[in-house]
């Protein structure tokens, strides 16, 4: 299984309006981990964001993983007991096999599982290590 991919982007405190409008400027992708919380994976230069009381911060601190319709669905069943929103794309966020995690939901179907760099090798242990090996012995 190949190691987690480092998000690199910008960690966003600000008034929720700022936020809202920072989201629709599609400066790459935004995941929204509370009204007032963005992190902003993508772009190289800090966004200007319209709020003078506003932290913007450089964060390295998440990993993810690219996964296709199928190994979502296999997640889901097997390591998340909460419901997935309906549409996409979305952000939802929870504990994904007892590790605090994310899945960032794509309009095709594929996900990004998201968690914070300092959990990624207990959540691999847990979920993706169980995958590779059904698939050697599948």
């Amino acid at each position: 299984m190949p190691a987690p991919e480092p998000l690199r982007g910008w960690r966003l405190v600000a008034r929720p309006e700022a936020l809202d409008a920072l989201e629709r400027a599609g400066l790459g992708t935004a995941l929204r981990l509370a009204t007032d919380d963005l992190l902003l994976i993508g772009p190289g230069a800090a966004p200007a964001v319209d709020d003078s009381d506003a932290i913007v911060v450089p964060d390295t601190g998440f990993v993810a993983w690219t996964l296709d319709a199928a190994a979502l669905r296999s997640l889901v069943d097997e390591h998340v007991d909460w419901d997935l929103p309906a549409g996409r794309p979305a952000l939802a966020q929870g504990l994904v096999a007892a590790v605090p995690a994310k899945l960032w939901l794509a309009e095709d179907g594929s996900a990004r599982l998201v968690c914070l760099a300092a959990y990624a090798a207990e959540l691999q242990e847990r979920v993706l290590q169980e995958w590779a090996f059904e698939e050697r012995v599948g």
